[in-house]
């Protein structure tokens, strides 16, 4: 087998289930994140179907995932009074394994560390040069080096992406609306709850985050490494915004567990070039989409079993990954979740709280993105690399 030697950016769900994967396979795999520490914090996530299922029990993870998850939480929308006018219920926003995705981080990580897997922290990859026998790499900290593959699993904002496909803007389309999270140690009710005024929600105590943000607004230009200056973009934001949302925002200002983004989505045309190839949010995101981290789960499955299938032949390998997962992955170039979180009138907010009082449309909704969930065949790797 040949180009064993493979660098993967990013440390959240894609990168260490990719790991796990390859190691498994016998390959030997660094994991550069940029973040000092593996990220304890962001929004709750799910896995739904039986594909996301059969990737987890392949991987070996579903009982410490069924140990782990959250399980569905109802939550409430109310109006300024706080009382109740629609409820989402648990299965809709969590699947049918939910988890914080600092668990689903570390449990991949720690399963990827004891394969073999080698993490360096606090660092991130600043040239690729690609020449007849592997990827040269340049760091900000660290001895370049040279591995033979090199995977973006670095999210929306790749790194990989820019220096091997090009500037961000190619590739990520912004859909007009922002969303925060935030830990913080109040509780705002025994029961979470949802508030909307045109354009904004807030919600406390749901399974994203303690503290959850979804705004419109035009692009803005601000450091996404910098919390104090981010949350100055929330607290503009959400100025005059009634129900608790004062008391959130006070406690939002101690909390150093905080980030915000845009709500975009990634297009591209290819997923690979070269020695390089994308996984994840990298290559096909949608902020708030729901799919998120099933994509990136089965996309390390696939990605892993077709190298180990093509003996590490990249060019084949990469080619069958596309051919296999794009139709798959579709489903990131659909809706836009801020139009949803956040309606931008009152006449939208009512109607899309009617949706969840509509047993019908709820149940459509939800066969819907089960449908989504499972549609694409998959091969399995481990039995046929057996043969």
């Amino acid at each position: 087998m040949k180009n064993t030697n493979v660098l993967i950016s990013g440390a959240s769900v894609g990168g260490p289930a990719l790991a796990c994967w390859l190691a498994r396979y016998g390959y030997r795999v660094t994991v550069v994140e940029k973040a000092p520490v593996l990220r304890k914090g962001g929004q709750a996530v799910d896995f739904k179907g039986e594909i996301h299922k059969t990737v987890l029990q392949r991987m070996g993870v579903m009982d410490d995932l069924l140990r782990l998850q959250t399980g569905g939480t109802d939550q409430e929308f109310v109006d300024a009074n706080g009382r109740r006018l629609a409820v989402m219920p648990g299965e809709f926003s969590g699947g049918e394994i939910e988890i914080h995705r600092g668990d689903l981080a570390r449990l991949l990580y720690e399963k990827s560390v004891a394969a073999g897997c080698e993490y360096v922290f606090g660092d991130s990859i600043t040239s690729l040069t690609e020449t007849a026998s592997g990827v040269h790499v340049t760091f900000e900290r660290g001895a370049p080096r040279t591995f033979d593959l090199v995977v973006g699993a670095d999210g929306i904002h790749s790194n990989v992406r820019r220096l091997a496909f090009g500037p961000e803007s190619d590739y990520v389309d912004f859909l007009g609306h922002y969303y925060a999270l935030a830990e913080v140690p109040e509780r705002f009710g025994a029961v979470p709850k949802i508030y909307n005024e045109p354009g904004r929600m807030v919600a406390a105590g749901g399974p994203k985050a303690d503290a959850f943000f979804v705004f419109a607004s035009p692009r803005l230009d601000y450091d996404r490494y910098d919390t104090e200056e981010m949350k100055g973009v929330l607290l503009d934001a959400y100025a005059g915004m009634g129900w608790l949302t004062p008391g959130i925002l006070e406690a939002v200002r101690q909390t150093d567990e905080f980030y915000l983004d845009s709500i975009s989505r990634v297009t591209i045309d290819r997923y690979a070039k070269g020695r390089v190839v994308l996984l994840g949010d990298a290559a096909y995101a949608n902020t708030l989409g729901g799919f998120g981290s099933g994509l990136a789960l089965v996309g390390a499955y696939v990605l892993a079993g077709e190298l180990a299938l093509a003996g590490g032949d990249h060019l084949v390998a990469f080619r069958r990954y596309e051919e296999g997962f794009r139709g798959y992955a579709k489903v990131s170039e659909k809706g836009n979740a801020g139009f949803f979180l956040a309606p931008a009138t009152q006449s939208r907010i009512r109607m899309r709280n009617w949706m969840f009082r509509s047993s019908l449309l709820l149940k459509l909704m939800m066969r819907m993105t089960d449908g989504f969930a499972n549609n694409i065949t998959l091969k399995d790797y481990p039995s046929l690399l057996r043969r």
